[in-house]
């Protein structure tokens, strides 16, 4: 009972409004950058010292070094088991867990904990990014995804892909389809569709917004495609899933 006294009574007082706490959304943005591969958004996080105590990660310890740390463990706690639900294997995503933590006994000052969380973060987003893309056998079709979750905010089609790898179209989409089993239309339109997916549960974009930023040729040309893939339109999947709670159960 001495515990929850002493809580009820920082409750109440001044100290505790003073802390302040990240944006739930900011948090879910990030975390799925992360579980989505998407390097850039995660190092622009990290160039913007988003991960320090005075920038609303909360104080755990009143010591910053302590307090880092523990905001280290469980960043990566959450970054391992999101990435493990995605599908990193169960041994990989563990053993670079534990790695990073282990890596954070030896350190004392709080840019070296920053550091190693850039470091850390950064590498479950690159083999994210590596396992969502897949193995491929074929230097061209490595080269064409890598065009597409680049320029996803543009307009792409096949021409596009066989002028910047310097093959013909039509050989360009016999290679993709003996490879991946898809054609190159139907694989840009799946990327697309799983980008609106996240813009629609963790930003505040309108319908319009994102069919703009992400290039289709009008808001009923990406209602159709988000419909034929989906099972149902932007705004049923917004209202099922809009900021949707992590499920962080093993």
């Amino acid at each position: 009972m001495g515990y929850q006294r002493e809580w009820f009574l920082l409750e109440i007082g001044d100290d505790i409004d003073d802390q302040s706490h990240k944006d739930l959304q900011e948090e879910y943005q990030f975390y799925q950058a992360v579980v989505n591969g998407d390097v850039d958004a995660v190092r622009k996080n990290c160039e913007q010292n988003r991960f320090v105590a005075d920038e609303g990660v909360g104080q755990l310890s009143r010591d910053p070094v302590t307090n880092l740390k523990y905001h280290f463990v469980i960043t990566t706690a959450m970054v391992t088991r999101l990435c493990r639900q995605k599908g990193m294997e169960l041994e990989q995503a563990f053993r670079l867990s534990d790695f990073y933590i282990r890596k954070l006994d030896d350190l004392h000052a709080t840019e070296q904990i920053m550091h190693l969380h850039d470091e850390m973060v950064l590498d479950f987003t690159a083999k994210m990014r590596k396992y969502r893309r897949g193995d491929t056998v074929s230097r061209h079709i490595s080269v064409c995804k890598e065009y597409v979750y680049a320029h996803i905010k543009e307009r792409i089609t096949v021409d596009t892909l066989a002028n910047e790898l310097g093959v013909s179209s039509s050989y360009l989409s016999r290679l993709f389809k003996k490879e991946t089993g898809s054609s190159v239309s139907g694989f840009i339109r799946e990327q697309k569709i799983e980008m609106a997916k996240n813009m629609l549960q963790y930003s505040q974009y309108t319908i319009i917004e994102i069919a703009n930023r992400l290039a289709f040729s009008s808001q009923s040309h990406f209602i159709q495609q988000f419909r034929e893939l989906t099972g149902m339109t932007p705004k049923k999947y917004r209202d099922e899933h809009f900021r949707q709670k992590w499920n962080i159960v093993e």
